[in-house]
């Protein structure tokens, strides 16, 4: 079955879907591996019925308990329960003075409202004083209820003890617990009650793992838009259970899983909340998470060498991307050095390691553009770093040389071919005006006769092009951006179909050519987004080392990519890595931005720029020498000076609210603990949660 185009053919061109980069095994898929969340085989039952809350963005939905409404009057728990115990303490006292045997004031009114002619043993008498004594507790009940709070401790403490030991002692059926509802009340509306019975019956047994679950209701949702394909999922089902409608890569799980995944919710946990005044009341104690909504808007991270910057953030996150490409609702493109922990290469259908030669991907220099310029465009932001030259000149000398070549043989340059004719070699600019003559593209003269004049003059950019363009000939990367079709290069055009790519780059021996790579691989990302048909699937490019990566292009790109269901992740290892006149703009353009520990002040500076202000109370202790009293006071305040060597000073405390930065840049340089991060986010949506101090280790 067709589960939302996630089959396709061996191609990587356009929309074709590659096969894996590891062959899958022979036979059946594996058994799914058991979700980070289950303890026993069929715990993935409880995991799909488990309570999920969300109610502030970044919080981990998954059995999260809400905290309740903030209130500034609240108190903590240890000043609740003593002044309950104070007050329980004090109605005691009162009752032993006022009910006293013989003594209190109680029996005087008892003895005020009985008969004269009543005994203290008769009937009468006792049921009087007992309805004194009654109506005297009640009293004495309501007068240091208040004062106690012990409405607050029952809704605190009892209450919620209440409900979890009416939710244990639910009684079960027979010796096995009892079976949760049904998990696919959608098929059973629709009336696909098998469908609906085979799908429970794996889940119970343990043949269905989150990602099954999660593919098969992403296919589901698929059908009830086309309804023409509800006899093929059906048979689907009948025929595989668990594992219908299964990735072309035949994979139900990653190899190794690193993080706490909640396919259900889309999140990836990264850590947690402290409780603590600096972070927002719903996030306190809470676990912190990112999902598309969030990355959708972009996230930016910048942290020192050993921060925890790729261990703690990027890989959960591409771990989080390949497994939601597996449910057939994203896709990602990892970019990283070849050592990177990015994960293993079976968790990836797409491989490209440029410069070595058993790779069995290689990367469309051209990214599979259909229009010369376009092609022309995305080459021009990756050969020429920000400010070196105009970026339309370089567009516009390479659209010169490209254009005519692709009008005379049907296809882009090589990267040797692109080298001699932006050098303006006359044996080249020769051969293509002949190749140009022989295909009747005459009208592509004109742009070699533009290029021919500009050669050699002051202002030409054709050499500088040509400089970099020779950092992609080294015989490393031979046999690397074929573009005879011999090959099997991959296109970023294939990311409307549920794919998982990893694009090792050889960063110590050729870092100048990876960055023009990386350049190269985010101008063809924004492009191929813009460019789908199909935006229902998230799609995600990582940017492990995004140093000198970013133009003021690159920043207007990530702006338009929220409007693509698309997202970037660009890790820093500080904002000197991206031109100055580009900081504040790129702080800007990312929804969700992220400073680690150990940041310097100048990163922390900008940091605390973008996340604004807010109003906090200030508290200013005024100290005045003591004079009060009379001359006792005064020669003990003296003897006292004489003996501490301290006046005695009286103190004035004046509060006031003042506007203050959340974080500044002292504290973000020498505040935040080892293995903390300051996280900040946006919603696709635009909503905004305030800085949040995040622990990565928990």
């Amino acid at each position: 079955m067709d589960a939302g185009g996630s089959h396709g053919s061996r191609e990587t061109h356009a929309s074709p879907v590659p096969r894996p980069a590891v062959p899958p095994p022979a036979g059946p898929p594996p058994m799914p591996g058991r979700p980070p969340t289950a303890h026993r085989e069929n715990d993935v039952a409880a995991w799909a019925h488990t309570k999920r809350a969300i109610p502030a963005p970044g919080i981990f939905g998954y059995a999260h308990t809400p905290r309740p409404p903030y209130d500034p009057n609240r108190v903590s728990n240890r000043q609740l329960l003593r002044g309950a115990v104070l007050s329980l303490i004090a109605a005691f006292v009162v009752w032993w003075v006022v009910v006293v045997k013989d003594v209190g004031p109680v029996w005087w009114i008892v003895f005020k409202i009985a008969p004269d002619s009543l005994q203290p043993t008769d009937t009468s008498f006792v049921f009087v004083s007992n309805t004194v004594y009654l109506v005297t507790a009640v009293l004495i009940l309501a007068l240091f209820k208040r004062s106690g709070r012990w409405g607050e401790i029952y809704r605190r403490f009892l209450k919620p003890l209440g409900e979890e030991m009416s939710t244990a002692s639910t009684p079960v059926e027979g010796d096995d617990q009892q079976s949760p509802p049904t998990a696919w009340p959608r098929l059973r509306q629709a009336g696909q009650y098998e469908a609906a019975e085979r799908l429970d019956a794996e889940l119970r047994a343990g043949r269905m793992n989150d990602v099954d679950y999660a593919r098969l209701t992403r296919a589901w949702e698929g059908i009830e838009l086309r309804p023409d394909r509800t006899h093929a999922f059906v048979e689907a089902v009948r025929r595989h259970g668990a594992g219908a409608c299964a990735h072309p890569s035949g994979s139900r799980d990653l190899p190794v899983r690193t993080a706490r995944h909640d396919l259900v919710t889309r999140q990836v946990r990264i850590g947690a909340a402290p409780d603590q005044e600096k972070n927002p009341w719903a996030h306190r104690g809470a676990g912190i998470a990112l999902d598309p909504g969030l990355l959708g808007t972009s996230l930016l991270l910048v942290g020192p060498p050993g921060s925890g910057k790729t261990r703690r953030i990027i890989r959960p996150v591409v771990e989080a991307m390949c497994l939601q490409a597996l449910s057939g609702t994203a896709c990602v493109v990892a970019v990283g050095s070849a050592d990177a922990d990015l994960g293993p290469n079976d968790s990836f259908d797409v491989v490209i390691a440029l410069g070595d030669p058993e790779s069995a991907y290689d990367l469309d220099l051209y990214g599979g553009a259909v229009d010369p310029d376009e092609a022309a465009a995305c080459l021009a932001e990756a050969l020429l770093p920000e400010g070196e030259v105009d970026s339309r000149r370089a567009q516009t000398a390479l659209s010169q040389v490209i254009g005519p070549f692709h009008a005379a043989h049907g296809r882009y340059p090589a990267v040797s071919e692109l080298r001699e004719l932006l050098d303006g070699t006359p044996t080249a600019l020769a051969m293509l005006r002949e190749a140009l003559d022989e295909a009747g593209a005459h009208g592509h003269q004109r742009e070699l006769d533009a290029r021919r004049r500009l050669h050699g003059r002051p202002d030409d950019v054709g050499p500088l092009l040509a400089d970099r363009v020779a950092l992609l000939t080294r015989p490393a990367f031979a046999g690397f951006f074929d573009v005879s079709g011999r090959g099997r290069p991959f296109s970023l055009r294939a990311l409307e179909h549920p794919l998982r790519v990893r694009i090792a780059l050889p960063a110590r021996a050729h870092a100048e050519a990876c960055r023009i790579i990386a350049r190269l691989v985010l101008a063809q990302f924004a492009a191929s987004v813009a460019a789908r048909a199909d935006r229902s699937l998230f799609t995600c490019l990582v940017l492990d080392d995004a140093a000198h990566a970013v133009s003021a292009q690159t920043v207007r790109d990530l702006q338009r990519l929220r409007s693509g269901n698309a997202g970037v992740v660009l890790g820093l290892r500080t904002l000197d890595d991206v031109p100055e006149s580009l900081r504040t703009a790129l702080l800007g353009a990312v929804g969700c931005q992220m400073a680690l520990s150990g940041v310097t002040t100048w990163d922390g500076k900008r940091f605390a720029e973008a996340w604004g202000t807010t109003w906090v109370d200030e508290s200013a202790v005024t100290r005045t020498p003591d004079r009060s009293g009379g001359a006792l006071r005064r020669g003990l305040r003296l003897a006292r000076k004489l003996v501490t060597g301290e006046a005695a000073t009286t103190e004035s405390i004046t509060v006031r609210q003042v506007e203050r930065e959340r974080w500044s840049a002292s504290e973000l340089a020498h505040s935040v603990p080892p293995g903390h991060a300051v996280l900040s986010l946006t919603t696709a949506s635009g909503e905004h949660v305030p800085p949040v101090l995040v622990n990565l280790l928990e």
